[in-house]
């Protein structure tokens, strides 16, 4: 199964545009994708999918409950499918508060003899699930921001896709990376894999070049492909809450934004590749194959 989380220390990378649009191109190859959004903010994969209506609700299953080992259902039964084929684990408000819920469940653990690792907690329900039997790529989304979100992503999935800014921020970030991994190797106590960093966002600048010299240098994969800056195209999926590739099937969009879906799948099929997947453009199901040039 190839399993990864999209993890980012530095918020407005675009990481959960990346997050639901390569899962869009995974399920496009015939991959059959959940994508688990494990970020507590409103708007985030959840919304951006039109899955979020119950987020609020606080008697409705959850991730979370599932988490601490307190579900009211199958694990099946918090998988929504979206209108055109994706499954989603949703976010939920619970996990404005998962520090404290996996604590207080790691304390009764122990009360009783037992043994709760926080960290490990989504690895369990993913396996006790059956996912890698039903899944081939599974993907999380944690927030930005470190903590359990984090430690359970990395945890369940090992691997780590990074997207950055070729930027002043984003150099930095480059520069610092492996440093930055070792130190999240420890946090989670896991080997992490970083399987691609993802120049997202990505500006004609003049300084382009000297951000291109550095992310040469990075010793993980980076992908071959560069996401462009699409704000038209990614505010308009968001708002129709649908996948960029959906929003341009079923509008009259420009040229330059297939070019961008075409990168989504170019970067689907690299990442596939890092787990010794091989896909092709022929692997397209059917009805997908004319969204992009």
């Amino acid at each position: 199964m190839i399993s990864y989380a999209l993890w980012s220390e530095a918020g407005g990378v675009g990481k959960t545009a990346l997050a639901v649009n390569l899962a869009a191109a995974h399920q496009r190859h015939g991959q059959r994708t959940l994508l688990i959004d494990l970020d507590p903010q409103n708007g985030g994969a959840s919304h951006h999918l039109g899955v979020d209506e119950e987020r609020a609700d606080p008697d409705v299953d959850n991730i979370v409950r599932h988490l601490i080992d307190r579900p009211n259902g199958e694990f099946e039964e918090l998988v929504r499918t979206t209108s055109h084929g994706l499954d989603v684990v949703p976010s939920h408000n619970m996990l404005d508060s998962l520090e404290t819920n996996l604590q207080r469940a790691q304390e009764m653990e122990q009360d009783m003899g037992g043994r709760f690792v926080k960290e490990l907690q989504l690895r369990r329900v993913i396996r006790d699930a059956g996912v890698p039997e039903t899944y081939d790529v599974v993907i999380v989304d944690p927030p930005a921001t470190g903590g359990q979100h984090v430690y359970n992503a990395v945890s369940a999935t090992a691997n780590v896709v990074i997207p950055l800014e070729l930027s002043p921020k984003g150099e930095q970030s480059l520069r610092g990376l492996e440093d930055t991994v070792s130190n999240l190797e420890a946090d989670v106590d896991t080997e992490v894999g970083v399987v691609a960093v993802v120049p997202n966002k990505v500006r004609r600048t003049r300084m382009r070049d000297k951000y291109e010299e550095a992310l040469s240098e990075v010793s993980y994969p980076v992908s071959p492909v560069q996401i462009p800056v699409r704000e038209a195209m990614l505010n308009g999926a968001w708002d129709a809450q649908t996948t960029a590739f959906d929003y341009v099937a079923t509008n009259d969009r420009p040229e330059r934004e297939r070019e961008t879906l075409a990168a989504f799948d170019e970067l689907a099929r690299f990442v596939s590749a890092q787990f010794d997947v091989e896909l092709t453009s022929g692997d397209l199901r059917e009805d997908e194959e004319g969204v992009v040039a």
